[in-house]
């Protein structure tokens, strides 16, 4: 959260309307409120971020904060962090702004050195309209992405999260949620699966299982998970749904599931690398006629001018897998919440793609004893972590080869 100085307030009203003069809006009287109070007694410990004024017009302070604040995700200072459900109130919404979600983040700093006690977190959450405050940390290195999450207010960490028409439901002290791998859930949820058997070898909350079974139209989704919090929300959110009797959760890790022949489509959504749930994948694809693995994976890559035009997958013509929701043959990813298209692949993306799905082809035909063949049909991007490392999955058509 470093870079650039945020402006220190030294008068909480005068400075907020000082600073969003200076950004060229206007804000609303009403400044005086519980949170308003305490935080002008504080002033000397407050940092406000730039993006919180960047909202809109007449407004209240709560108001602002909370579309600030689920829309920007932004920061009001430089320690600790808090989340907080909000209910987002009934005053009118510019059209700019996105749909809120059921749940949404406020981020809000406070020093950790000083004892604030429960009214702080009380205080807030009546300022903001909000029902439970929670503290968040940094993951813990537990092989289950577990997050660090304290409560500071309320009896639960139970929310509920409405994405793509689906709802997701989860404890935010025992399970993450990834909103950035939203344009995958749109491309699989667009998918032509209906009367398929899906397996999902890595389902967690159900990220990919509730977009294949609510949108997709698949027959039945076999969903593997080893967090039994995650296996907790996963069986919650399908009730939620109505597509609980479509789904058997198998609990535990997944290399050591022992179904086999029984899947038209793999889904491999697991990162940095899915590689060690390949011989599984092979061996639950049905043997007589195969079917497609959807493989996520990690792509570092060099810093290079872009390839020629004539780079691109030739098996994409005319594949269900490589059109977007909104119907186009381009590439999606999202970089830092902005959405960017890839007009080619890139060499690296080729390269991993063509070794993989070498790989693939040489499990089936050892585990079943003859010749298979594996082609390409498209290589999504679907956010980057870093300049040169990208989040890819690769849809790989598998099938046997008939005898002649």
């Amino acid at each position: 959260m470093g870079g650039a100085a945020w402006p220190k307030l030294t008068s909480w009203s005068h400075g907020a309307r000082a600073w969003a003069l200076h950004r060229g809006c206007h804000l609303s009287r009403g400044w005086h409120s519980p949170l308003h109070g305490w935080l002008h007694q504080r002033r000397s410990a407050i940092d406000v971020h730039p993006a919180l004024w960047r909202a809109g017009t007449a407004h209240s302070p709560a108001q602002l904060m909370c579309c600030a604040g689920s829309y920007y995700g932004l920061w009001l200072g430089r320690r600790g962090v808090l989340w907080v459900q909000l209910r987002v109130g009934p005053w009118p919404r510019p059209r700019s702004w996105p749909r809120p979600w059921a749940w949404h983040c406020l981020l809000v700093a406070w020093d950790q050195r000083r004892n604030t006690g429960s009214a702080l977190w009380e205080t807030i959450a009546s300022a903001l309209g909000a029902r439970r405050v929670a503290r968040r940390g940094r993951v813990m290195p537990d092989g289950m992405r577990s997050p660090r999450v304290t409560l500071l207010l309320g009896e639960h960490g139970w929310v509920e999260h409405v994405d793509n028409g689906i709802r997701y439901t989860f404890d935010v002290t025992k399970c993450m949620f990834s909103p950035g791998n939203i344009t995958e859930k749109l491309r699989v949820a667009s998918l032509p699966c209906s009367g398929e058997v899906l397996v999902d070898l890595y389902a967690g909350i159900g990220y990919f299982t509730l977009p294949f079974l609510v949108h997709a139209g698949a027959a039945f989704v076999h969903a593997c998970e080893w967090n039994s919090h995650a296996v907790e929300a996963l069986h919650r959110s399908l009730v939620l749904n109505g597509v609980r009797d479509r789904c058997h959760i198998h609990s535990g890790d997944s290399r050591q599931l022992q179904l086999q022949d029984v899947a038209d489509r793999v889904n491999l959504g697991l990162i940095p690398s899915s590689e060690e749930g390949w011989p599984v994948a092979c061996r639950v694809l049905k043997k007589d006629t195969g079917g497609v693995l959807h493989i996520h994976h990690n792509v570092e890559t060099r810093p290079a001018p872009a390839p020629p035009q004539s780079a691109v997958l030739l098996a994409e013509r005319g594949s269900p897998e490589a059109a977007s929701p909104a119907g186009e043959a381009q590439h999606r990813a999202q970089h830092g919440g902005e959405e960017t298209l890839e007009a080619r692949l890139r060499p690296e993306w080729q390269r991993w793609a063509e070794g993989t799905a070498t790989r693939i082809q040489g499990l089936l035909a050892e585990l079943h004893g003859r010749p298979w063949r594996s082609s390409i049909l498209h290589i999504q991007p679907v956010k980057s972590y870093a300049p040169h490392v990208h989040h890819l999955v690769l849809d790989l058509e598998c099938r046997p080869v008939l005898p002649v």
